[in-house]
């Protein structure tokens, strides 16, 4: 597994976001939310400028939101999906170089470096930027962006 090990400080911007939320023990609901929100995302580029995908999530209680970051705020919402302006902010970021089947050990391992250097969390969206399309990057070359909100 590729990934970075020393977190950079970064500041995600305001993001239109539209997405679909589960509940529930992310190894279930992920794969359950991206299904839904790439069965979505024809109808919801006809009319919308799709300029990233990515997903949030918290725990405790386990929410998982997978979508689409849009240039504008979105015109005819497909039904099924949500939309929220993300108010962004400061975040440690740690990247991913490879398959996603890596990431949740990579998600592990970046909880384990956060604790072991008492990074201050605070009450937020996690995040996983999803930084190139897998649909023509080969897998060992994709990156994911996993972003933990600090202060």
């Amino acid at each position: 597994m590729k990934l970075t090990e020393e977190p950079e400080t970064t500041t995600w911007p305001e993001t239109h976001y539209v997405f679909v939320e589960k509940t529930g023990p992310f190894m279930k609901s992920a794969p359950q939310a991206w299904e839904m929100a790439h069965s979505l995302a024809p109808a919801l580029a006809e009319r919308n400028q799709i300029t990233g995908s990515l997903s949030l999530y918290q725990m405790g209680p386990n929410r998982y939101r997978a979508g689409f970051s849009l240039a504008a705020e979105p015109v005819e919402l497909p039904a099924g999906l949500e939309y929220e302006r993300f108010g962004g902010g400061t975040y440690s970021r740690f990247v991913l170089t490879g398959p996603y089947s890596d990431l949740p050990h990579a998600t592990r391992r970046v909880f384990e470096i956060a604790s072991r250097r008492d990074l201050m969390l605070r009450g937020d969206w996690c995040i996983e930027n999803y930084a190139n399309d897998p649909r023509t990057t080969p897998e060992e070359r994709l990156i994911t962006e996993i972003l933990l909100p600090t202060d």
